[in-house]
């Protein structure tokens, strides 16, 4: 560790002794760097930025974000993940590139030693949505669509390897059927060309502008990835319903720091956020739009990560995802 690493950290650890809500500052006085693996304009950047908001007068640092999107979410956690372990930088993710990508190629970044987990923030739905292109107005009128037209509908997703794209491959897998995938780097654009038509099949996650194109008739659910129907969604089938519980899966985001951050560091971020998911205002944000705040132990996302890596191994190999 560098000089300078070091007294960042020593700030960070006099800090730590200090009540959650007392202004103590960075021994540089510099900024805290939150990088959102996503672009502007979705879900994860809002909740990014709700955050962002609210961690600054708790940590008594500015918490500025910064949106690097692409590569299913691996260019921002790979550019966390090559940050100084100094308290100065964390991560705003999905875990698709620690728990997805690894198993798909030859990531950017080790995944395990050079991430290091430091709260889960929310567990979110996978929604599946139909256009204004799309003729069909629930899944099984789209399965029959796919099928009278193989290659012809396309679907848009978060990025190759992105949770979205692993649900799309287990539908087509599970009805053999014959769409298109359509990757983006990220929400904003993907949801501005949904309510164009340029494209058929949507899978995004849940949020305030995603909800008010449901409510308005310019974007309709066809199904969604989730343990139960939504609240908010409530004649909504889960892809479990509809026989097809291998597609039956939903994102989970959460904050990452680079690999070697102090543990204090890494506590101080955890009990931070943690006291933030507790607060009603914060929690009637995320859960707006169906999503699930999470919270817990670093620890304990470390081994959910662990154990949901392996998992998605199992599927990708039987799938046969990670051939080619």
């Amino acid at each position: 560790m560098t000089s300078l690493s070091r007294r960042h950290c020593l700030g960070w650890l006099a800090a730590s002794a200090l009540p959650l809500g007392a202004h103590a500052q960075t021994a540089s006085g510099k900024p805290i760097r939150l990088i959102v693996s996503y672009p502007p304009g979705g879900v994860a950047d809002a909740t990014a930025r709700l955050l962002a908001d609210k961690l600054t007068p708790m940590l008594g640092a500015s918490v500025v974000v910064e949106n690097k999107a692409g590569a299913s979410g691996a260019i921002g956690m790979d550019a966390v993940a090559k940050s100084a372990p100094d308290g100065l930088t964390f991560g705003f993710s999905a875990i698709s590139p620690l728990v997805l990508l690894p198993h798909l190629g030859k990531p950017l970044f080790d995944p395990v030693k050079d991430i290091t987990p430091v709260a889960s923030i929310m567990a979110s739905p996978v929604l599946l949505l139909g256009t204004p292109a799309l003729a069909a107005r629930d899944f099984q009128a789209l399965v029959a669509e796919a099928k009278a037209k193989p290659g012809a509908l396309r679907w848009a997703t978060a990025g190759p390897a992105s949770l979205g794209h692993i649900v799309l491959e287990m539908v087509k897998a599970g009805t053999g059927v014959d769409i298109t995938h359509i990757p983006y780097k990220g929400g904003g654009q993907q949801v501005t060309d949904a309510i164009t038509g340029q494209y058929e099949v949507l899978s995004s996650n849940p949020g305030a502008a995603i909800m008010a194109h449901i409510q308005s008739g310019k974007l309709h659910p066809l199904a969604a990835g989730a343990p139960k129907r939504l609240p908010k969604l409530p004649d909504l089938p889960t892809l479990a319903e509809l026989g097809l519980p291998a597609a039956n899966l939903a994102s989970v985001f959460g904050v990452f720091a680079p690999g070697g951050t102090p543990p204090a560091v890494v506590e101080r971020m955890n009990a931070a956020i943690n006291t933030l998911l507790k607060d009603p205002a914060v929690r009637s944000k995320i859960e707006a739009a169906d999503n699930q705040p999470t919270g817990g132990s670093a620890a304990e996302f470390s081994q959910f990560i662990a154990a949901e890596s392996a998992s998605n191994a199992r599927i990708i190999q039987k799938a046969g995802l990670n051939k080619g």
